[in-house]
């Protein structure tokens, strides 16, 4: 396991958990939560960054070293999508980019199509584009082909918690990409991350599970420990489930004459 590194973008992770700056009671929770979690990459809102705005600058509250994971919340286009991509790199928040174009207001399903566009123009223009999507596998080859670093399946909608109810669609990118798979959206517990990664996921982003908890801290550190588990299990390679029973012990010939 000490070797079992994330490469992306150029840049190792050691930690296969991602996490989220919004729905915080608080942006001094951040700092704490990242420390417990060991989490190396974070999401933020462009909006949230600047500092000429009159509101807390979001950075202020992530350490050196996390990496920064800029999205394009609010983009209900390609275009629109593109420009803030270029905006948050001429703010100096690196190369990595989380396209999220939404047309769906009711259930914030991503626009895969517009998706598509605007990882082609980004990945063209040098960008480390994670692409957010539903999950589906001829989309996810055509971004691997666009220049993708990656593939962001959701697990259920946006802030639901609902955990993995696109798992069988989630695994054929799994089973068929050669990018890594990210699985974000819908995760709402420590076991259902374990579960991700069991499956063979290459890493998970998690926000509002943490961030509206109790005590962000605590479950930062139940989610990397979750993460972690799951990630050494699949390595481990689970043992194949059966109809049957099959027994541990023998069944015979202990009391026989």
């Amino acid at each position: 396991m000490k070797d079992d590194a994330l490469l992306l973008g150029g840049r190792t992770f050691t930690n296969r958990l991602f996490t989220g700056t919004g729905k915080f009671g608080a942006n001094a929770q951040i700092p704490g939560m990242l420390a417990a979690s060991g989490s190396q990459m974070i999401t933020v809102a462009l909006r949230r960054v600047d500092a000429s705005a009159g509101t807390e600058n979001i950075l202020e509250f992530i350490p050196p070293g996390v990496t920064l994971l800029p999205n394009t919340s609010g983009a209900r286009t390609a275009e629109q999508a593109v420009r803030i991509a270029r905006i948050a790199r001429a703010a100096g928040c690196g190369d990595f980019i989380k396209i999220e174009v939404i047309t769906d207001m009711q259930y914030l399903m991503p626009d895969n199509w517009e998706t598509l566009k605007a990882t082609e123009i980004l990945a063209k223009e040098g960008f480390v584009v994670l692409p957010y999507v539903l999950p589906d596998l001829p989309l996810a080859k055509r971004l691997e082909d666009a220049g993708a670093a990656a593939v962001m399946p959701l697990g259920a909608p946006i802030g639901s918690n609902r955990g993995l109810e696109t798992r069988p669609l989630i695994e054929m990118l799994i089973g068929n990409c050669r990018i890594p798979v990210v699985v974000d959206a819908g995760i709402g517990r420590p076991s259902q991350a374990a579960a991700a990664m069991e499956m063979g996921a290459d890493a998970v982003l998690v926000n509002t599970a943490i961030a509206t908890a109790r005590d962000p801290e605590a479950m930062g550190r139940a989610f990397d420990l979750a993460v972690r588990a799951g990630r050494a299990a699949y390595l481990a390679e689970l043992a194949e489930q059966s109809v049957t029973a099959r027994a541990s012990s023998p069944l015979t010939g202990f009391l026989d004459d």
